[in-house]
């Protein structure tokens, strides 16, 4: 009889789904990445590729390490790649829609895995897990960007979100080297975007209202609340159309003023000189 090996899937090959597999790849976990797009998988397998080499020839892995997590981690086109999985997290658009058929197939595909997580952001875990025969398996897991270093999850709860399965979720980010902190009920944007999408908002106002230059906000926040990097610096990283389209879920679902997307967002959208899909943000946004 084969030996029954714990698997993580992912779905998703963009920046974070493949960071996550990584992630678990490096703590000694089997990992499965799946896309649908071979070209983003193989994208994804030459840049975790190369942070290893340079982890190297800084010192932090040895070869036979990053060896040892090539053994661990696969690349598939394949949804049938989830049947041996026994945790799968999905990591792909910020789309709620989307998400929900992803949850659909997930649930048909692999009714063995012990949880069915989501990487969103700020999305309702509640609606996703309604789209699945198992809504009590399914919670949010929401990884910070670089996983490989970026410490916290937010093990967020579903409205049937069973206790088990919270402690499941808890128990994998910690194998993962994660924090996690729990999120006990869902709403919108959990509890780190919810803080930080109305600090983004601020900035912004700040920067319509001609308070400070982008540079000057950045650099005050920075030293006058000692955080590694500023709004506007964050906002790029993160990509601006992914900031826009949560602001505009948080505004909706909550009707809360302070989550309004002020018009400077909004018109580098609409100018198409916006966020990770153009590769342009604040810093070269020219007014």
């Amino acid at each position: 009889m084969a030996e029954n090996i714990e698997k993580l899937g992912v779905l998703g090959a963009g920046v974070m789904g493949a960071a996550i597999a990584h992630t678990a790849a490096l703590h000694g976990i089997s990992a499965v990445c799946v896309d649908l797009e071979p070209s983003i998988l193989e994208k994804a397998r030459a840049r975790l590729d190369q942070l290893m080499k340079e982890r190297i020839s800084r010192g932090k892995m040895a070869e036979e390490e990053r060896e040892a997590v090539w053994q661990r981690l696969h690349f598939s086109v394949d949804f049938d790649a989830f049947q041996e999985a026994t945790w799968i997290v999905e990591a792909i658009v910020e789309d709620l829609e989307v998400k929900k058929d992803a949850f659909s197939r997930l649930d048909a595909v692999a009714p063995q895995a012990r949880l069915l997580a989501s990487n969103s952001s700020s999305l309702s875990i509640t609606a996703m897990a309604a789209a699945t025969r198992r809504p009590e398996r399914v919670l949010g897991l929401h990884f910070f960007n670089p996983p490989q270093v970026m410490k916290l999850v937010e093990v967020v709860s579903g409205l049937e979100t069973s206790s088990e399965t919270l402690a499941e979720g808890n128990a994998l980010a910690q194998r993962m080297g994660r924090v996690p902190v729990l999120v006990k009920k869902d709403r919108p944007g959990y509890i780190v975007n919810r803080i930080l999408m109305a600090q983004f908002v601020e900035a912004l106002r700040l920067l319509e209202e001609g308070v400070a230059s982008i540079e000057d906000i950045d650099t005050a926040v920075k030293l006058g609340l000692n955080y590694p990097m500023g709004p506007f610096t964050l906002m790029d990283f993160t990509g601006n159309d992914v900031n826009l389209h949560v602001l505009e879920y948080l505004f909706t679902e909550t009707g809360e003023a302070h989550y309004k997307p002020p018009l400077v967002l909004k018109n580098l959208y609409i100018s198409g000189r916006l966020g990770r899909k153009t590769g342009k943000g604040f810093y070269t946004y020219e007014s």
